[in-house]
C-alpha cells in the first residue's frame, strides 16, 4: 500500500489538515467581520498575497482591505472543496470560494465572485498559516441591487440579529461567553 500513511503519521496528517482548514475559516471570519486579529492570524507576518489588484505583502493587503471594509458595505465569503497536499512543514492548498460583496461607496451594487485561493501554507513552531496566496478568479457577476442600500431594519425586517463588524457581531458574544470563567 504505497502512498498511504499509518499510525502516528496518519493522525498527524489529520491534525495538520484540520489546522489548515481552521486557518482558512479564520480568514473568512476576519475578512467578513473586519476582525483584524483573526485576519492577521491566518497569515505569517512575512507572507505575500496576490489578491486581484493587490500584489505584495499580506500585511499590506490586510491594511488596505480593512481601511476599505471598515467604511461599510456587506460581504460574505464561503470556502469549499479544500484540497490539501502535505509535504513536511509545507502544504499546497487549493480552496474554492464564493464571495458576495457590496461597498460603502456603492451600497446598491453587488459583486458575486467565485474563484480559488491557491495557497502555500507553512508550519512554523507547530502552527499552520498562509505563507503565500494567489487568488484565482473563475467567475464574476455584477448587478444593481438598490435594496442593499437600505438599513438593516428595513432590509431584513424581523430577521434579526444581522451581521456586524467585530466585536458587535453576535458570534463575539458567544465566544466571550464560552471563554468566561464558570460561575459558581
Amino acid at each position: 500500500m504505497s502512498g498511504t500513511l499509518a499510525g502516528a503519521d496518519a493522525w498527524q496528517a489529520l491534525l495538520d489538515r484540520e489546522a489548515i482548514r481552521d486557518c482558512l475559516y479564520r480568514y473568512c471570519r476576519g475578512i467578513d467581520r473586519c476582525d483584524e486579529a483573526a485576519l492577521r492570524s491566518a497569515y505569517w507576518p512575512d507572507a505575500t498575497d496576490c489578491h486581484g489588484a493587490w500584489k505584495g505583502s499580506a500585511t499590506g493587503f490586510i491594511d488596505q482591505a480593512l481601511t476599505k471594509l471598515r467604511k461599510g458595505g456587506r460581504r460574505v465569503h464561503q470556502i469549499s472543496n479544500i484540497l490539501i497536499e502535505l509535504a513536511g512543514d509545507t502544504a499546497a492548498v487549493e480552496s474554492s470560494f464564493l464571495a458576495l460583496q457590496s461597498t460603502a461607496a456603492q451600497p446598491g451594487h453587488e459583486t458575486f465572485l467565485c474563484g480559488r485561493y491557491v495557497d502555500r501554507f507553512e508550519r512554523r513552531q507547530g502552527e499552520w498559516r498562509v505563507a503565500d496566496r494567489t487568488v484565482v478568479y473563475d467567475w464574476i457577476e455584477e448587478r444593481a441591487r438598490p435594496e442593499l442600500a437600505r438599513g438593516d431594519a428595513q432590509l431584513f425586517g424581523v430577521r434579526q440579529p444581522t451581521a456586524a463588524m467585530a466585536p458587535a457581531d453576535p458570534v463575539y458574544a458567544l465566544l466571550a461567553a464560552l471563554h468566561a470563567p464558570a460561575r459558581r
